[in-house]
């Protein structure tokens, strides 16, 4: 009978203890890791108080420099692995929340495995994608059920870069990998 109390209680703990770290990485409709859509600017340095952020501020409507149109919270573990980049709706404003997040690590997935390092017939099997909008030298994928978007670089669709031909998603070969991967809070 002590056995089993003490097998039952070793259990408990190592499955509490595992489960600890298990939504950090997580990615769902309006949600990444800790944040939300009513997640501040100044909020990010508690949740990311063991992390660096580097704050790529824009100058506004006032200043000078009209190719940076958004601030930049660059968010980077220690030692250095570039984990996410947020943008806020309102510059230069620590009050305000978030516009978008783009994913750098590969950690962080959704419940269907999508990360930074899914291949096109991986996500084209487990979610539904809403639209494929064609740029210069990419396409991007709409998956509305996240709110995500993921670009796909146009060489990797044994495409022509520089040309604006329109892709549907039988012509996306399934090992085409994912270039870039954003979570919008709108």
């Amino acid at each position: 009978m002590k056995i089993n109390r003490i097998l039952t209680i070793i259990f408990l703990t190592l499955l509490f203890v595992g489960c600890g770290d298990g939504n950090k990485f997580d990615i769902a409709k309006g949600k990444v890791g800790e944040l939300t859509p009513l997640t501040t600017m100044e909020d990010l340095d508690k949740i990311f108080k063991n992390d660096s952020i580097v704050k790529n501020l824009s100058e506004g409507s006032l200043g000078d420099n009209y190719f940076q149109d958004d601030d930049e919270y660059l968010i980077y573990e220690k030692g250095g692995n570039h984990l996410l980049t947020v943008i806020p709706k309102e510059q230069l404003d620590s009050t305000s929340t978030i516009k978008s997040i783009r994913i750098f690590d590969k950690r962080f997935k959704t419940k269907s495995e999508i990360s930074v390092e899914s291949i096109f017939e991986d996500i084209n099997l487990n979610n539904t994608i809403t639209k494929v909008e064609t740029s210069l030298s990419s396409a991007t994928l709409f998956i509305d059920d996240l709110n995500v978007t993921l670009t796909l670089d146009k060489e990797d669709l044994g495409l022509r870069d520089f040309s604006t031909q329109k892709i549907s998603l039988e012509q996306i070969p399934g090992l085409a990998k994912v270039k870039s991967f954003i979570v919008w809070f709108n």
